[in-house]
């Protein structure tokens, strides 16, 4: 079953691309036809990829790997940003910080400089500070919330990349395709889909496009996170097994000790019983070797 369909998509204005003067060929295959000067993008096509795109999402999600999502545009900010908090994913809805990705060591350094400013504003270190050099401290730290508080939880690099519009963060694409990063994103009629590895064409400039291929992206990952919660469930059930079963083995072997316990007497008898034999037969051959000789 589709997550999106012809009519939602419709509805949504996902067809609307570009004036026609804007187009980048390597678009052809995504174009519908041509209207009023303005390219409209083929819906269906539109529909299979976001499924292939959901899919992809949901098994990266399942596996515990971070997907960040990046729109810096205005109309796109705030839905992308509730979005990626409703599913717990990092995102950049301010400015791209250049070599985010091929030069991340920088960046949590930045974001442990956040973490260190509340540490020491919270026991008091910062107490004694002049009132000037507290504003300082304060405006420090509220732009690097700006900037980089979203991303405070991102401990490694992303396993994927979604972007909306990939000619406005063409630098974020270009640093995802050089650290081999998946990108997925909404491209519209006048972007280049050649170094995106998931295309959804798609109006990216339209709240209610943005908000439908989003909400049908994120309600995949949402799937992949909860079957991840249930198999870790199942594992810890069945360790839990595992450790019983493991604890109940030493009991029945020690009661297996004590049933073969009474048994020790009988074999004490039969070997007394079998040593005056033997002796006999050692005096018998002793008996005989002299009448040998």
């Amino acid at each position: 079953m589709s997550r999106t369909n012809f009519d939602q998509l419709l509805q949504a204005g996902c067809h609307f691309g570009h004036l026609r003067r804007k187009w980048n060929p390597a678009m052809a295959p995504y174009i519908f036809m041509e209207r009023n000067g303005i390219h409209i993008i083929d819906l269906n096509k539109t529909v299979v990829k976001i499924d292939e795109a959901a899919e992809a999402l949901k098994q990266i999600a399942k596996s515990g790997k971070k997907i960040l999502f990046v729109a810096t545009k205005k109309q796109a900010k705030d839905i992308v940003a509730e979005k990626a908090t409703s599913v717990n994913m990092p995102y950049v809805i301010e400015r791209w910080p250049g070599g985010m990705l091929t030069n991340f060591p920088t960046i949590r350094k930045a974001v442990k400089k956040m973490a260190n400013i509340d540490k020491l504003m919270s026991d008091g270190t910062y107490s004694n500070l002049s009132k000037r050099e507290l504003l300082q401290i304060t405006r420090q730290r509220a732009k690097l919330e700006k900037n980089l508080g979203s991303i405070a939880d991102l401990t490694r690099l992303p396993s994927a990349l979604f972007v909306v519009d990939v000619l406005k963060e063409n630098i974020a694409v270009r640093e995802a395709n050089r650290l081999g990063i998946p990108v997925f994103a909404m491209v519209d009629t006048n972007s280049d889909p050649r170094n995106i590895d998931f295309i959804i064409p798609a109006n990216d400039d339209a709240k209610d496009s943005v908000e439908v291929v989003l909400g049908a992206l994120c309600d995949a990952i949402n799937e992949g996170l909860e079957e991840r919660k249930a198999e870790k469930a199942d594992e810890k059930a069945a360790a839990e097994q595992a450790e019983e079963a493991a604890e109940a083995k030493p009991k029945r072997t020690r009661r297996a000790r004590k049933e073969a316990e009474p048994a020790a007497p009988v074999v004490e008898k039969v070997a007394e019983a079998v040593a005056p034999a033997e002796e006999k037969a050692e005096e018998a051959k002793e008996e005989e070797a002299p009448a040998a000789e």
